[in-house]
């Protein structure tokens, strides 16, 4: 029986060169779009987005997605970026973050899209996620 490779330690600049971080190619990881909407009123930012939130559509298997302004929760897909429907759950799975404090505590994800992985490894194959169906909007090419 053989034992598995030892591998010396990466250094921080290799390990961020590995998932796809370097200096060429820079990515916030914390901001991707400006909130210069909220620069107003809040309150009216807040009851414009739960009514977005509120508002359902119908989804088939092969119908274009997209987010709906203001409700991404996740990095992927990016803004603007169509997603194929791939399936439609009747019954929506909970996500199993054990946290209450997490955006994603017992969130209902009925969506599974796939999008194009836009970033090495995989850079330009389909991946599958469950998404919450209320966060997505009809993709059109105008968006």
């Amino acid at each position: 029986m053989s034992r598995p490779k030892k591998h010396p330690p990466l250094s921080s600049r290799e390990l961020l060169e590995r998932i796809g971080l370097n200096e060429e190619h820079p990515t916030n990881l914390l901001v991707d779009e400006p909130l210069d909407d909220l620069r107003g009123d809040l309150g009216g930012a807040l009851r414009e987005r739960y009514q977005s939130l509120v508002q359902t559509h119908r989804f088939a298997p092969g119908d274009l997605v997209t987010w709906k302004a203001g409700l991404k929760n996740k990095r992927h897909p990016r803004y603007g970026q169509p997603a194929v429907v791939v399936e439609v759950l009747e019954t929506p799975l909970r996500d199993g973050e054990d946290d209450s404090g997490s955006t994603y505590f017992r969130e209902p994800l009925d969506l599974v899209l796939g999008h194009i992985w836009d970033s090495d490894p995989g850079r330009g194959e389909l991946m599958v996620f469950h998404y919450d169906s209320r966060r997505f909007q009809p993709w059109t090419e105008e968006r």
